[in-house]
């Protein structure tokens, strides 16, 4: 059956693209800038950009047409262990991506190219119920239509922001922090040495539209800026950009940039902590002015309870890398060791650390925000919904059996992942198996490969 009605996603989409007053400020934009160049560009599961180039003199044929992209690119155009491409289907071989108009920016670093983020579908003209749709596989569309679902049904909306730590390196000759020695956490002394870096990084946010608010060196080489918080889509979209930002400044300082989760053994963990809040229009229903300081609300309570409920099944996306559990298996580091919810602890999966919001911790700096904050939103309606309820906050010496525990392999949480039916329903069947997937094939290589740790374990004489 083919499905071509004028009133198909896609079409709504196009429909919208040509609305003159959108189309106009776009092009005033370009006049202004004197833009040339644009990315058409859309997010892999993995967090990766990918798209198209385009001519900015063709901008109303491609905003209104959308450019050709390959559906098998959200899953980084890998291949399964026999050679086939993941999440691409025989009949479905191509997909549209169509800009979202309000999403256009400039690129700071370069004012002749500009970019927009696109939203995928399935073409019109596919033999099928799909033709038309937005591909399930879009991590950024899925996490509009569960924003969306979620604030029908409940009236609320997430607003989230990212704390992103990085590690930067061949930036100082200065050598890495000695044990014993005096601590770098938070000296400014040693963040001067990354001084060129961080102002670079702040600059180009404050152009594309991140509202850089504070920043820190917790050692050196580990930089974490952050920007204010927001619509939790927009925060998503903005966490893109910083990473592109970063790449960007490391480019042109000659130095490199890692979102690696564990760079190291000794070193500090990269995370990217998700503070989040839950509005009602313009009031947080985490705030309750006749309750103390450090305290939740009856919403913010229940969100908490289920955000516990589902850490350890969620954190195969939360922590969606191999290398994303050494984090966790080394204690004292500010890393998450059990899923419970604490104040000032910060080895709990969640931490209430001020009035107003949570800090949800488990989430790694490789994390696709796409998925996490859709993730996220399940879990907070399931525990508005059954009113979870948290227990009370643990301190650092009593763990809490109360929850399940963090897994503290990516096979281990891909295996609860996939048994988890409330984050399948929030990712949809097709979105969740391609991401099952895909994560599944990384651990497999990862098994098959030979390590600098089993050279060091089995190869001296006498073993």
């Amino acid at each position: 059956m083919t499905v071509t009605s004028v009133h198909s996603e896609l079409e709504e989409h196009r429909e919208e693209n040509t609305r003159q007053d959108l189309v106009q400020r776009v092009k005033e934009k370009l006049r202004d800038t004197g833009v040339e160049f644009i990315h058409y560009q859309a997010v892999t599961l993995s967090g990766r950009v990918v798209g198209k180039l385009g001519c900015a003199r063709h901008l109303a044929q491609n905003v209104e047409n959308g450019v050709r992209l390959h559906p098998a690119l959200m899953a980084d155009a890998r291949v399964d262990r026999n050679g086939n491409l993941l999440g691409v289907s025989p009949e479905d071989p191509e997909c549209v991506a169509m800009p979202d108009l309000d999403s256009f920016g400039v690129f700071p670093w370069d004012p002749s190219t500009g970019f927009f983020f696109c939203r995928l579908y399935h073409h019109t003209r596919l033999a099928s119920e799909r033709a038309g749709r937005l591909l399930a596989t879009d991590a950024r569309s899925n996490l509009k239509r569960v924003h969306a679902g979620f604030t029908a049904r409940t009236g609320l909306h997430l607003r989230s922001g990212c704390e992103s730590e990085v590690t930067w390196s061949d930036v100082s000759p200065k050598p890495h922090h000695q044990p014993g020695g005096p601590t770098t956490l938070l000296h400014l002394e040693s963040l001067k040495d990354y001084q060129e870096v961080y102002q670079r990084v702040i600059r180009y946010g404050h152009a594309l539209g991140l509202d850089m608010t504070e920043g820190n060196g917790d050692e050196p080489g580990q930089l974490e800026l952050n920007w204010q918080y927001d619509q939790a889509e927009l925060t998503a979209d903005r966490l893109i950009l910083h990473r592109q930002i970063c790449r960007q400044v490391a480019r042109e300082l000659g130095c490199k940039v890692s979102f690696m989760p564990k760079p190291a053994p000794d070193h500090l963990g990269n995370g990217c902590h998700h503070n989040i809040s839950l509005w009602a229009g313009d009031r947080n229903t985490f705030i309750d002015p006749d309750l103390s300081h450090l305290h939740l609300t009856e919403t913010g309570r229940h969100a908490l309870g289920g955000i516990l409920t589902h850490t350890a099944a969620a954190s195969a996306i939360m922590a969606p890398t191999v290398n994303s559990y050494k984090r966790y298996w080394h204690t004292g580091q500010f890393a998450p060791m059990q899923a419970d919810w604490g104040l000032d602890n910060k080895t709990c999966a969640v931490r209430l650390p001020d009035i107003g919001r949570l800090e949800v911790k488990t989430p790694d700096a490789m994390v696709n925000p796409y998925l996490s904050h859709a993730v996220l939103i399940a879990a907070i309606e399931d525990g508005l919904v059954h009113q979870i309820d948290p227990g009370p906050p643990q301190d650092a010496e009593r763990a809490s059996d109360r929850f399940s525990p963090l897994p503290l392999s990516l096979s281990e949480a891909l295996d609860q992942f996939i048994a988890a039916p409330l984050l399948i329903q929030a990712l949809g069947p097709e979105l969740a198996r391609l991401y099952h997937s895909f994560r599944s094939e990384e651990w497999m290589r990862f098994c098959g490969a030979v390590t600098d740790w089993e050279h060091l374990t089995y190869s001296q004489e006498g073993c």
